[in-house]
Parts: structure tokens; C-alpha cells; sequence
């Protein structure tokens, strides 16, 4: 089992993909749940299956995501946001390999990776009583932790040149960034890390003339003043001065 821990943005699902990826599990299914987006009464059902009849609505038995990503890999994002009641059932299927469905009274067999991740501190979250300390010390057999994007500032060339690549897959043409608008990102503070970035450079790609992103092209998240982002504003000005040099030429 793997622990992801790190700010919002900073790219923990993409550890777990890469984790899935070059494991011996690769060709197997990979398995990702949002613990935080599912209704406490839903996830238990989603994750673990139930039989038919269970519960009102259950017409069909249904397996479960941890069986269906059996000799495969399970990806719980935001573990932390799971009910202490759920706590307890994913604690068996880690120790003993066995999951039981809503409403069924005989456990089936499981063989997968649990890899989960989480923006909290998950000792204090241990200490304040809302996770279970047995299943902690469960999960956290290999623990990975991620860095903000200021704190790897030295990446940002990297990060941006990955974007701009995939973003020109499908183009004959493909996106340059000058020196000086690379040097205005590594600048920037990043809030939001590399989620914040990619917006970033997809809107500097929408904006940019002649395939060259420039300072100018780059709509930094206005969250800090409190004034929601606005790239029609940049763009009416772009076109003004498009428009303004036409006339002088």
C-alpha cells in the first residue's frame, strides 16, 4: 500500500498512474474513487458491492469496484474524507484480503493495491479521533509525499514544455513560450499549484499570435484580490491593440 500526501495540485493522481503503470498490476484494471465526491451512504455500496435486494433500489447485485479491480490497483483520493465506519471494513480488506458485500454474509476473496492520497495531515486527523490510527499505519507502508509548485520552482521549464507538447498532439504548428514568459511563471507565487499552471498555459496557448506565448498572454488567477479571473478583459485588449497597429501601419 501506498500513502500519497501532499497540497491540492501537485499532481498525486499522476503518482498513482505511474505507480499502477510500471508495477507488475499494469495490465490489470487501475481503479480510482474520489472519497470526498460520494455520498457516505453510496460509497460504502460503490466500493464494496452489495447483493440484490440489500437495500431499496438494489434490483441487481453488484460487485463492487475493489472486485472489479481485483489483481489491479484502487486509487481512494482524499482517504481522509472516508466515514470512520468504512475506516473499519477497508482495515479487513488490507489485513485479510477479503471484502463482503452489503447484504451478503460470506466474504470474497480480493487481490488488489490499495493506493490512497490526501491533502490533510493525516496524524492529526489520527490524533482528532476522524481516522483510524490501525488503518493509518496500514496505508502508510510506503509513504510518497509532493512538493508546491514554489517549492520546485526549478521544474516549471519542464512542467510547461510537457503541457505545450500534449496540447500540440493533434496541430501541425506547435506552441513556443519565450524566455521572459517563462521567467514571469517561475516568478509567480502558484496557489494552486500545477493545476493553476496548466490553466495557465492553456489559456496563454488560447491567447498567444503567431504560436509564441509572451508575458502579456499569461492570465495569472487573481484568488489572493479577490476578483474573479477574466480573460474576455485581456482578450478585448488584444484585439484593441491588434486593431490600433493595423491603423498605424
Amino acid at each position: 500500500t501506498v500513502l500519497v500526501n501532499g497540497p491540492t495540485g501537485t499532481g498525486k493522481e499522476v503518482i498513482s498512474n505511474l505507480i499502477h503503470h510500471f508495477s507488475n498490476r499494469r495490465e490489470e484494471a487501475f481503479v480510482a474513487v474520489n472519497c470526498a465526491a460520494i455520498p457516505d451512504q453510496m460509497l460504502e455500496s460503490m466500493l464494496f458491492g452489495h447483493e440484490k435486494g440489500a437495500f431499496t433500489g438494489a434490483v441487481q447485485p453488484n460487485k463492487g469496484l475493489v472486485r472489479a479491480a481485483d489483481k489491479g490497483t484502487v486509487l481512494l483520493d482524499e482517504i481522509s474524507e472516508m466515514p470512520i465506519a468504512l475506516q473499519a471494513k477497508l482495515l479487513r480488506v488490507i489485513q485479510e484480503k477479503k471484502v463482503m458485500p452489503i447484504g451478503s454474509s460470506q466474504e470474497v476473496e480480493v487481490n488488489v493495491r490499495i493506493i490512497a492520497t490526501t491533502n490533510k495531515n493525516m496524524l492529526e486527523e489520527v490524533q482528532s479521533g476522524r481516522f483510524r490510527e490501525d488503518l493509518y499505519y496500514r496505508l502508510n507502508v510506503f509513504p510518497l509525499n509532493t512538493l508546491r509548485l514554489t517549492d520546485r520552482k526549478d521544474d516549471i521549464p519542464t512542467i510547461v514544455a510537457n503541457m505545450l507538447f500534449n496540447m500540440d498532439l493533434d496541430t501541425e504548428t506547435k506552441t513556443k513560450i519565450s524566455l521572459e514568459a517563462l521567467n514571469d511563471l517561475e516568478d509567480y507565487h502558484w496557489p494552486g499549484n500545477v493545476r493553476e499552471l496548466h490553466n495557465v498555459i492553456q489559456r496563454a496557448k488560447i491567447l498567444c499570435s503567431n504560436n509564441l506565448i509572451l508575458p502579456s498572454d499569461l492570465i495569472f488567477d487573481s484568488k489572493e484580490t479577490g476578483q474573479a479571473t477574466n480573460t474576455a478583459e485581456v482578450l478585448a485588449a488584444k484585439f484593441q491593440n491588434t486593431a490600433t497597429d493595423e491603423v498605424a501601419i
